[in-house]
């Protein structure tokens, strides 16, 4: 297949994406505007012979500071056929392409799973005195075409950053933990959540938690959404998002799809305790951000809230409810350890993507943006 790569609309761009049975919901074309710091641009690779579109990729745009230089990067893509056999011909145009617009480093995440881990066997992990990180367990599945991906990646000149193996180096989430919905029916998804689990979700439907969905268009809900994330980052010690950021979230991606982001809170005696949002694009559902009040965590309204969203997700026809970011620490004493064990409970299975990969096209400047970034 002969393919030519150039500038598309954003109708374009989104008319693609809705006819996949997935993408990254950092691939839509309205991610480009909760992104509005950055400049945007939606690229198409089209088939010579037919004229017909075959892949996209949202780009952001970074400029340098003092220079009209860019970081360019595509979170979670391009959208492209990965195992095609001529990978160099569908990424060598982008590079060209990207270092006309100015672009001295390219960074881009390819959506392409290469191992899986069940549930079972990181609980087995988990109870395994010497395993202290998820490679450390055979995976439960391999994807050999993924090492022949990364392979051409390392061949054409594309270089991976070391991470510390935590999986949290890249920008997005090397290692993310997903609930199959394909094939199962909701009672087989019960079924899959650990005694824990099951226990909690009975235990909060008992104390009387109703999950209730939100709209962030209602300054309400919007207060209360802030107020119990303010919270959350504040005991979980990170940086909290400005009310803006999700304010105009809401707004530009329902402004593209109206089903594309929900909010959902979990509520006891009258009171908000917990909040969560939730992305959809085609059959791939993500649980987005979560928050939670310091108080009534006894009447377990998270576990509550993420099978209502599981359920809704199954009733969209979702195929995958993906709950996003884990690190690949299994040792009890890691900070991060919590997220892990939380998701687990779920059933579902870790998995591993490639990971993010940069490709420096001027050596020089990629080299000083790598130092500032390290001094960060």
């Amino acid at each position: 297949m002969s393919l030519t790569l150039r500038t598309i609309s954003r109708e374009q761009h989104l008319a693609y994406v809705q006819s996949l049975a997935s993408a990254s919901h950092c691939q839509v074309p309205a991610w480009a505007d909760v992104k509005n710091e950055w400049r945007a641009e939606s690229l198409g690779w089209f088939d010579e012979r037919t004229g017909q579109m075959v892949g996209a990729g949202l780009v952001l745009y970074r400029q340098l500071p003092k220079v009209k230089r860019y970081l360019a990067y595509l979170p979670e893509g391009p959208v492209i056929n990965w195992y095609a056999p001529n990978l160099d011909e569908w990424l060598r145009p982008m590079l060209d392409h990207l270092k006309g617009q100015g672009a001295f480093s390219v960074k881009m995440g390819p959506p392409v799973v290469i191992r899986r881990w069940d549930a079972a066997a990181i609980k087995k992990g988990i109870q395994d005195q010497d395993v202290k990180r998820l490679r450390d367990i055979e995976a439960t599945h391999i994807e050999p075409r993924a090492f022949e991906v990364s392979d051409k990646l390392r061949r054409m000149g594309w270089q991976q950053g070391e991470d510390g193996g935590a999986g949290f180096g890249d920008v997005q989430p090397r290692y993310v933990f997903q609930v199959p919905l394909e094939g199962r029916s909701l009672e087989d998804v019960h079924k899959g959540f650990n005694q824990l689990w099951r226990r909690n979700i009975k235990k909060a439907d008992k104390a009387g938690v109703q999950v209730v969905q939100g709209n962030m268009a209602n300054p309400y809900d919007l207060d209360e959404w802030q107020r119990l994330y303010e919270i959350t980052a504040e005991r979980d010690r990170f940086r909290p998002r400005p009310k803006a950021y999700f304010q105009r979230m809401w707004n530009v991606l329902n402004a593209e799809d109206p089903h594309r982001m929900r909010l959902y809170f979990a509520e006891h005696e009258g009171e908000r305790i917990s909040a969560a949002t939730m992305l959809v694009v085609g059959g791939h559902v993500w649980y987005s951000y979560g928050a939670s009040a310091n108080h009534k965590r006894e009447v377990r309204p998270s576990n509550a809230m993420q099978w209502r969203m599981l359920q809704d997700a199954y009733a969209l026809g979702a195929s995958v409810y993906d709950l996003r970011g884990i690190s690949d620490s299994l040792d009890e004493n890691d900070h991060l350890f919590g997220l892990i064990q939380f998701k687990v409970g779920t059933g579902g299975q870790a998995a591993e993507y490639l990971g993010e990969w940069d490709f420096p096209l001027n050596k020089l400047l990629h080299k000083a943006l790598d130092m500032y970034m390290s001094r960060r």
